[in-house]
């Protein structure tokens, strides 16, 4: 790439400044991930659009690493997104609006531009056949109180839900549910989900009826979409990803658990794949 090209490629793309960040922690953007070192501030030459962007803090000899946190974000072009490192709360905070600003002039005058770690252009195509779905109205839509995404945060949201072997073992490695400094530290709710019925009731049927309901998910499926997706199947495929995104790497198992019980309502629609839909045409990609 000549110099012309990455010039544009800095000045047109989105920049994340992250100040402060501690030696050896772990900071990535999508399907990259960046291991910080002395000099870093950022990433960038991000291309406009949805992004999640995840961390983990590390111990100092960067052999141990915290619970990963992360968020959604929707970047135009040129945009600077500024975040600090808070030392007591190991995590990035924004800055005050003054602070931003001030920053953000910074950065679109280079001034940041050797501490910054290029978005590796070659992986956006990855990326976006894992997020195509997701707009900005969905992460508004989805995202818990205050943004971030962490396992942290879920301990109340599994203590009573029902587990298969290989979750109850994935909570013992990750500690859910048994760290009360975590529910001290994160008070932040989890992220919005749409409910998802694993059985059908329905009243007022014979019981063939409604064996035939649990055996065909589809009247469930067009039932969820006109009552909580406004009938639109882009907005169901753009939960579908965002739970994804968000358990494969955001490390949420509550995004776990909502990606399984749509893509088991996916599958469970015997007559509607049978139908022409964007929603199956996704898992034939």
């Amino acid at each position: 790439m000549d110099s012309q090209t990455a010039l544009e490629l800095v000045k047109n793309g989105a920049t994340l400044l992250f100040l402060d960040v501690p030696q050896y922690t772990l900071v990535a953007i999508d399907t990259q991930m960046f291991s910080v070192g002395p000099a870093f501030k950022g990433i960038k030459m991000i291309p406009p659009g949805t992004h999640f962007v995840y961390y983990s803090s590390s111990t100092r000899d960067g052999k141990e690493f915290s619970p990963t946190i992360g968020f959604f974000i929707d970047v135009g072009s040129s945009e600077v997104i500024v975040r600090k490192w808070d030392q007591q709360e190991e995590r990035l905070v924004k800055v005050s609006e003054e602070e931003d600003g001030r920053y953000s002039h910074a950065v679109r005058n280079m001034e940041f531009d050797r501490q910054l770690g290029p978005y590796n252009l070659s992986h956006c195509e990855d990326w976006k056949r894992l997020s195509n779905f997701i707009r900005k109205s969905i992460i508004e839509r989805l995202e818990p109180i205050g943004g971030e995404i962490s396992v942290e945060c879920e301990n109340d949201v599994f203590r009573n839900t029902p587990k298969t072997p290989m979750e109850e073992a994935l909570d013992k490695k990750l500690n859910v549910g048994n760290s009360e400094a975590s529910v001290g530290k994160f008070q932040r709710k989890g992220c919005y989900y749409t409910s998802i019925p694993r059985v059908v009731k329905c009243k007022g049927i014979s019981g063939k009826e409604l064996t035939s309901l649990n055996l065909d998910k589809t009247h469930l499926l067009e039932t969820l979409l006109a009552s909580d997706y406004g009938g639109s199947e882009d907005l169901l495929l753009g939960e579908l990803q965002f739970a994804f995104i968000a358990f494969l790497m955001g490390q949420s198992l509550e995004a776990f658990l909502q990606w399984k019980s749509l893509v088991s309502l996916l599958f469970g629609c015997t007559e509607a794949v049978s139908i022409p839909s964007q929603s199956y045409h996704i898992w034939s990609e």
